[in-house]
């Protein structure tokens, strides 16, 4: 069969090229130009289709509902079962994405060796070499297993010819972006290679109900590699978020047909892999010294609370720009409470270098975090630190005022389980009013509470 020619196609205009540049000629946008495989055009291909079709068999939406729910196979880590919706559900197709060595080969890994406890499982490495992947399996105890099969392959016909062949009930591949189909002339990682590698692969999966798991790399933006197509076909996707060198590592769903995306698992790696932390928020403060520029904060990874320590160091500017530069906190939500501190509370900070770290390598997203940053940030200029026992959450805007957030009732209960005794907060009605320290605005937040 004669191999498919590729064409480079302008996302923002359409224009077509046979050969990729830098800049799209028809409208002068540079990077646009991404490879694609033809479609057939012209009256024969659309009269061949006219007359190739054929009426779909349809039936009741009711009768469909009302059969028997699929039951799903267990990961053997329950926090990353609460992820996945309660399980990973027969036919659906995961991608799972991280950055290199936070630890997705060793997640699968272990993984599949409790899944293959009970299901045959086959594991399907285009990276690594089968000597690579049996020493990983030994050192996590996924060995065991008679169940458990490997096969080392590039080739998305001959995986996808074997999920056709329903001898496993899950299929693991590492990764997405080593396969490449026989009819595309292309080197594997293309838009083209992915996209029609990754069809043949997920249709093969519904037809044979395997479920199976894909490993997806990302760019130096952060972003999967590939078309953005890819994330819309698969079932679930699930970003591995974290320091590869230590601290905490959270998995968590960016898009999930079949649950919640609002959950997190959050795990920890040692020697004999990543391990569930119960107890996230006694971890991350066992260490903790009660300094100025110090604030514990209550936030949320899903629907967990969880207690982290903000830190933050001001110093005098030896440049005349003065910098700033955040560790797990966005840097632009920065320079905008920066600024929000220098106009609300007339606290001059025009001529000091800021840094803002989160303790324990974890990312916030949280739009309660801005109380705490905003706090711990006067608290290392003026040289004053906040009482013991209490915690602080609450958004700031721009101007000045503290305004509710989600999930306070979470957020107090959590600071009381570790024995806090107190919350600087926005007003919140209910049973827990007496243990929250309300503040209206941030200028109240830093005279009152800052010793």
């Amino acid at each position: 069969m004669a191999k498919l020619k590729t064409k480079f196609v302008c996302q923002n205009c359409g224009a077509s090229y046979p050969k990729w540049s830098g800049r799209c000629e028809n409208c002068g946008e540079w990077n646009t130009l991404l490879e694609q495989t033809p479609e057939s055009t012209g009256k024969s291909a659309v009269s061949k289709s006219a007359n190739s079709g054929r009426i779909l068999s349809t039936q009741n939406i009711e009768s469909i509902s009302s059969g028997k729910k699929q039951p799903r196979i267990s990961t053997g880590i329950n926090d990353l079962d609460s992820v996945l919706g309660g399980g990973i559900l027969p036919a659906g197709v995961v991608l799972i994405a991280g950055q290199p060595g936070i630890g997705k080969s060793t997640l699968l890994m272990q993984v599949s060796g409790e899944i293959a406890k009970s299901t045959p499982v086959l594991y399907v490495s285009g990276e690594e070499s089968a000597e690579q992947v049996a020493l990983r399996a030994a050192r996590l105890g996924a060995n065991n297993s008679s169940q458990l099969r490997f096969a080392s392959s590039t080739s998305a016909d001959d995986i996808a010819a074997t999920i056709r062949d329903g001898q496993h009930k899950v299929v693991i591949i590492d990764s997405i972006q080593t396969l490449a189909m026989n009819e595309i002339s292309s080197a594997p990682g293309t838009v083209s290679q992915i996209t029609n590698s990754s069809n043949l692969i997920i249709q093969a999966a519904k037809n044979s109900g395997t479920a199976v798991i894909m490993v997806g790399h990302i760019t130096k933006e952060g972003s999967i590699a590939g078309p953005k197509t890819l994330e819309h076909m698969v079932d679930v996707v699930l970003n591995f978020e974290g320091d590869r060198y230590g601290g905490f590592k959270v998995v968590r769903a960016a898009k999930n047909r079949y649950g919640s995306t609002t959950e997190a698992a959050i795990f920890e790696m040692n020697d004999t892999g990543l391990q569930i932390v119960e107890n996230p928020s006694a971890a991350l403060l066992a260490e903790r010294q009660n300094t100025d520029g110090s604030i514990i904060m209550a936030t949320l990874e899903g629907t967990r609370p969880i207690l982290v320590e903000i830190q933050a160091l001001v110093t005098p500017s030896n440049f005349g720009y003065p910098k700033r530069a955040a560790s797990g906190f966005d840097l632009n939500r920065l320079n905008l409470l920066v600024a929000v501190l220098q106009r609300r509370t007339k606290l001059d900070l025009s001529d000091k270098d800021i840094f803002i770290n989160v303790v324990g390598g974890l990312k916030l997203n949280d739009q309660a975090a801005d109380l705490a940053v905003a706090m711990a940030i006067a608290s290392a200029a003026a040289g004053r630190k906040l009482n013991d026992g209490v915690v602080v959450f609450g958004e700031v805007g721009l101007g000045g005022e503290i305004r509710t957030v989600l999930q306070a009732e979470r957020r107090i209960a959590e600071a009381k389980k570790l024995g806090f005794s107190s919350a600087i907060a926005p007003y919140i009605s209910g049973k827990n009013q007496k243990f929250i320290t309300p503040v209206k605005d941030l200028r109240d937040a830093l005279v009152k509470y800052l010793q």
